[in-house]
């Protein structure tokens, strides 16, 4: 058993895996539109202009699998949680934190802690909340 992120972007997803792609390197593994799906969606499911939006999409970060879609609704809220990314350097972290914060929110600037060289947390021009940490050598 494992649990996968499932991420609704009301309306901006593809834009959301273009952005992932260039600030951590991710690699869109699956792609599909709600026009592309072999079976139609109910009558009113899929609100008018949402024909070309991501019904669902697969992407992975270093060896994590996340999952997108635009969803049915224009709009998106992220709380209650936030996506924990390892990195395995300092410089790694440094890296992605400055891409995930531009155009986003600083909660926590990256700094040393007791539990780790490195750790920050900010949320993304999408609403994503992230909490980017370095472990501590054993």
């Amino acid at each position: 058993m494992f649990v996968q992120p499932y991420l609704f972007f009301g309306g901006r997803c593809e834009e959301a895996l273009d952005y992932y792609t260039k600030a951590l390197g991710a690699k869109v593994e699956m792609m599909m539109r709600f026009n592309e799906s072999p079976e139609p969606a109910p009558p009113g499911a899929v609100p008018p202009g949402f024909e070309n939006k991501v019904m669902h999409a697969t992407f992975q970060i270093g060896d994590s699998i996340v999952m997108a879609s635009d969803g049915c609704d224009e709009g998106s809220t992220f709380s209650g949680f936030s996506l924990s990314l390892s990195a395995a350097s300092a410089a790694e972290a440094d890296r992605v934190f400055a891409a995930l914060a531009e155009g986003g929110k600083v909660g926590m600037p990256l700094g040393e802690t007791f539990w780790s060289p490195r750790f920050g947390m900010l949320t993304d021009q999408f609403g994503i909340g992230w909490m980017i940490t370095v472990p501590m050598e054993s």
